[in-house]
């Protein structure tokens, strides 16, 4: 990986500005100038297409992530790959994760040096760097959790553009290590949940993201504390309408919502969601049917959960065709239509604006549970918390006495997790990875001759590793 970088952004709504030039003699200067960084930095984070890390298309980390689990089946293409783990070095889809948002880290560094020298008050200087900071650890952990430790390009390094220096891969500790600097120091100066403007970052998400990120780790003891921080702001409950959260208005009105990313038809982000699942025979408005759930996935819902209401198993079509399990076509033939977000009636094209929900106070609570019982085994704490949870859903509460083994627990939560956020941020697979099912659960279901261990983490493209220079190192079992 070089420090040769190319630094130059711009975005649909704001001036472009080129951050190679590093001078805040120029830039920046007033409030605005600072907000318009502040937002450039949100940019790589939002959905979409072209240059969204979470679109909600197969060019997205949500799409592609549940592909790889039993959540969802691609019949042909990348999810396809995804779907069977069949996924090389020499795959874009894999790829252009990295080989896409990569710079932006770079980026965002140079924008915190520009803030912190720029002539604003110290207080301006604060709220915006904690905002980009806030970004760059999401950025850096999504990267982190799909390719393992990445290459972070050092502010002295930045400085000289034209100085091509070859860059190794940070050890594990130091992609975990700076990821955590991040958001910590960003849970610091971010707005309190309640005060942030919705869509924008706040102390909770930070702290959520830090979650995530020692759920990996397994540092439980810090997992367990983070939750209790979120938990003793009082800010967010459980939404009693679990299907109403994707609804028009859904994000924006529940108090469950950590933190959303709002979308329009303007292009600033957009949900795909129903044009790459529906088929085109869906009515009122089909899509492309690129996506399916599995039946097994279906089939591990208890029948009155709440959570299962948007997995459709049976529909007629616009052309007169009811189709269902005993009569699947190829439009439901390997699960249900997995739809997540209710139906915008009103859309006229193939985007919707539904919000799209990344972070919920549910996974706190289950995250809790998990640390939990893996610090002091399964105790009435845990199951209660797991209870809360699947009360909403309107089922009955699990009993300690058949999850009393640390091993019976992890899959009460595995299997909570998966029908709490199916289709929703990606995370699931990271949930299998780290109760080492990633692997045995794409053979059970989809019967994968392709998958194996080496599959947990995606592959890098060549054109990283020769960029290296026998520095950059490719992920284990790939070329």
């Amino acid at each position: 990986m070089s420090a040769l970088l190319l630094l130059g952004s711009c975005t649909k709504d704001l001036i472009s500005l080129d951050y190679s030039e590093i001078n805040p003699n120029i830039f920046p200067k007033t409030d605005a100038d600072l907000k318009a960084m502040v937002n450039a930095a949100y940019h790589p984070l939002r959905g979409s297409y072209g240059d969204g890390i979470h679109s909600t298309s197969e060019k997205g980390v949500i799409y592609i992530n549940d592909a790889t689990t039993e959540i969802l089946y691609g019949p042909y293409g990348d999810q396809l790959l995804a779907s069977m783990h069949n996924y090389r070095s020499t795959d874009a889809a894999f790829t252009h994760f990295y080989d896409d948002y990569y710079n932006k880290i770079s980026r965002m560094t140079n924008t915190i040096d520009l803030i912190t020298r720029s002539s604003v008050s110290d207080e301006l200087k604060k709220k915006a760097i904690a905002e980009v900071r806030c970004a760059r650890g999401i950025l850096a952990y999504t990267l982190f959790d799909l390719y393992g430790p990445i290459v972070i390009a050092p502010l002295e390094l930045l400085q000289n553009p034209l100085k091509e220096e070859p860059l190794a891969r940070l050890s594990n500790e130091e992609t975990v290590a700076f990821i955590e600097a991040d958001l910590v120091a960003a849970s610091e100066n971010l707005s309190a949940p309640g005060e942030a403007e919705y869509g924008r970052f706040n102390k909770a998400l930070a702290k959520m993201v830090q979650i995530r990120l020692n759920l990996h780790e397994k540092k439980w003891a810090k997992v367990l504390a983070l939750s209790n921080e979120i938990i003793a702001y009082n800010k967010y409950v459980l939404d009693p309408n679990y299907v109403g959260m994707w609804d028009l208005e859904g994000g924006k009105n529940s108090k469950e919502v950590i933190w959303a990313i709002p979308c329009d038809y303007a292009g600033t982000s957009e949900n795909q969601w129903q044009l790459m699942v529906l088929p085109a025979v869906f009515a009122p408005k089909g899509g492309f049917g690129t996506i399916q759930s599995t039946w097994y996935f279906y089939d591990s819902f208890e029948s009155t959960d709440k959570r299962r209401t948007m997995l459709i198993a049976a529909f007629t079509g616009t052309d007169g065709v009811t189709y269902n399990r005993t009569n699947p076509g190829t439009l439901i033939n390997f699960g249900p239509i997995p739809l997540k977000i209710n139906q915008d009636a009103a859309r006229t094209t193939g985007l919707t604006t539904v919000d799209i929900i990344m972070y919920r106070y549910a996974d706190v609570l289950l995250s809790k549970a998990e640390a939990i019982s893996n610090i002091s085994g399964p105790n009435q704490e845990a199951i209660d918390l797991v209870n809360t949870v699947r009360a909403r859903a309107g089922l009955p509460a699990r009993l300690l006495a058949n999850y009393n083994s640390l091993t019976l627990f992890n899959d009460l939560i595995l299997t909570e997790r998966s029908h709490e956020f199916w289709c929703e941020n990606g995370q699931y697979r990271a949930d299998l990875i780290r109760m080492g099912k990633f692997v045995s659960r794409t053979q059970e279901v989809k019967k994968s001759t392709f998958t194996g261990p080496t599959k947990v983490l995606y592959p890098f493209s060549s054109a990283r590793i020769s960029e290296g220079k026998g520095k950059f190192i490719q992920n284990p079992g790939y070329n």
